[in-house]
């Protein structure tokens, strides 16, 4: 394609200056713009969205041909109360231009594309201002349209403006659960709870939370285990009743009912890509709560849970047992489940028989029969464990032990020839032991029945981008921070959180597991047998070569995974002995 197509100097020129700043094959970047030039696209967002360049780089090269000034870093409007009054949502959003400031009758606006001249004609008509244009890396320009008017503030002011304000519409739809499917680009409240979504997506986030206040309906993100607030438009208040009447609508709930907590799910598609949605509402004083967990339909691998070596093979001798209780404890949102799926797609063979039951089934595996338990037709953990033992199965998955029943019925599951997985709310791996004697569970039958416990944290991994070594780092320093001396005398050399655009100034991107695994051995068998405290099983446990949580933590800081302030906020020095 490269070779028949004549470019146009312009064109030719923006061609080397994407060679120059990518490092991609030439002859991929050729023919990514020949299609653009071809299918009349916008060539600067080609090459962004296929991720061929380094954007910085990029921009400069890109003001130079275009001979416009650059706006160097994150974009600083001033006044932005009066720039939003002058420049609306929908205009920049439409145009992805930001107004920066205004003197003197001379509005300076920020575009990344310099070569969309219909937006630059269109707001020279439609705004009473002499218009200095400037340029901005694309990065910062959707982010400051993100900070100036809020997450799908186009769409709001078209709502507002009354397009979609009647009841009988929001109901309209009802199957329409495709988020990046733009048909239409009538305003809707549809449309407007999409973006919330898609933005979520787009910043990785695994729960959306929807909550009322007396002046506003806030928004927030839970990114990397922390919450977000998320901007919003003005007013939005205005669309509080139907922007939770469209969630309501899209997961099944009953709309009417708003005095009492309603569970459903919402099953979505964007990019192709399924993606389920467990939707809680919650009546407040100032109207309904609405939590939304994103759920994406990811394949689950052991080798993608990045196990240190130590650990990674005592749990694969676990998973060879053919019978016994395998325990992950930790407190919620430690990822417990996450680890467990990964175990049992590794024993999901076509000869194996593996069966769950999960309040509620948060990710659906091939090859594996899943129950949900449903407390209001009689089927609970306890009920429908007794039938699964009577359907052959070899692996046993129990979501949670709650109750004396439960944990009754998975021992006895255990002893019969079962491989059983459940979790547990402990804070450590031994202390596994102690909430399975409080629930009246007799010591000789957990010794006989549990094959490990495995404990769990998730931490904040550092950004790959601005990750910094830790400076003035010692050995004396390493003691100090009680590292133990074999894990300091591997090498490595810890890194510290610095912050910038890619990872929104935080320091980190992403999370990884840290872990700390106790096989029950016979020694510990006994020990448990005689009713010793967990003092003499984590002493025991040590001599057999049980590694902390704080020391595995250990293992990734040395290696620059995640930081010492994430494994010290995330761990106890004595996590065999101690609660956090």
């Amino acid at each position: 394609m490269s070779e028949i197509l004549e470019r146009s100097p312009v064109v030719q020129k923006l061609l080397e200056i994407a060679c120059g700043s990518s490092r991609a094959e030439v002859s991929r970047v050729e023919e990514l713009i020949d299609r653009a030039v071809q299918m009349q696209l916008p060539m600067i967002d080609s090459l962004l969205d296929a991720g061929l360049v380094q954007e910085e780089e990029f921009f400069i090269g890109v003001s130079e041909l275009a001979r416009m000034t650059l706006v160097v870093g994150a974009l600083e409007p001033s006044d932005v109360p009066e720039l939003k009054k002058i420049c609306s949502a929908a205009l920049a959003i439409r145009y992805q231009v930001v107004p920066l400031k205004l003197e003197n009758d001379e509005l300076t606006m920020v575009c990344y594309d310099p070569f969309r001249m219909e937006g630059r004609q269109a707001l020279s008509r439609k705004l009473p201002y002499t218009i200095r244009w400037v340029m901005g890396e694309r990065r910062h320009v959707r982010a400051s349209l993100s900070a100036i008017y809020g997450v799908g503030a186009d769409t709001f002011e078209k709502i507002l403006a009354g397009r979609d304000i009647d009841a009988d519409q929001l109901a309209e739809k009802d199957e329409a659960s495709v988020l990046d499917d733009d048909e239409s680009d009538e305003a809707s409240v549809l449309r407007f709870v999409n973006q919330i979504i898609r933005e979520a997506l787009v910043h990785k986030a695994t729960d959306i939370h929807i909550e009322p206040q007396s002046d506003i309906l806030r928004i927030r993100y839970r990114v990397d285990g922390q919450l977000l607030d998320v901007p919003v438009p003005e007013r939005i208040n205005a669309l509080q009743s139907s922007v939770v009447a469209r969630l309501k609508i899209m997961s099944r709930l009953d709309v009417a009912e708003r005095r009492m907590p309603q569970d459903g799910r919402i099953h979505l598609k964007n990019a192709g890509k399924s993606i389920d949605v467990r939707v809680a509402t919650i009546p407040s004083v100032e109207g309904e709560t609405v939590s939304l967990r994103l759920l994406n339909q990811e394949k689950f691998d052991i080798h993608a849970l990045d196990l240190e070596d130590s650990v990674k093979e005592s749990i694969l001798e676990v998973l060879a047992l053919s019978h016994g209780v395998i325990l992950a404890t930790g407190p919620t949102g430690s990822g417990k489940s996450t680890s467990l799926y990964c175990f049992l797609d590794y024993l999901n063979k076509p000869e194996t028989r593996t069966v769950t039951i999960e309040d509620p089934v948060e990710n659906k595996l091939p090859g594996i029969v899943q129950i949900a338990v449903r407390p209001e037709v009689g089927l609970t953990f306890a009920k429908g464990l007794r039938s699964i033992l009577r359907a052959d199965p070899n692996n046993v998955m129990i979501g949670e032990i709650r109750d004396t029943e439960t944990a009754e019925i998975a021992i006895r599951a255990s002893l019969t020839g079962h491989l059983v997985f459940s979790t547990l709310h402990t804070n450590t791996a031994i202390g596994g032991i102690s909430r399975l004697l409080d629930m009246d569970i007799e010591p000789f039958l957990v010794s006989a029945s549990v094959r490990a416990f495995l404990a769990q944290r998730l931490v904040r991994k550092l950004c790959e981008h601005c990750a910094e070594p830790v400076k003035n780092w010692s050995e004396a320093r390493a003691v100090e921070l009680a590292v133990p001396p074999q894990i300091y005398q591997l090498g490595g050399h810890p890194s510290a959180p610095m912050g910038c655009p890619e990872c929104r100034h935080t320091g980190y991107q992403g999370r990884t597991a840290i872990y700390e695994i106790c096989k029950v051995s016979e020694t510990i068998q006994n020990l448990i047998a005689k009713g010793a405290d967990e003092n003499a099983v984590f002493e025991q446990a040590v001599k057999e070569g049980f590694e902390t949580m704080r020391d595995y933590g250990w293992r990734k800081v040395m290696k620059g995974v995640t930081s010492i302030e994430e494994v010290l906020s995330c761990t106890h020095s004595h996590s065999g002995l101690t609660q956090i």
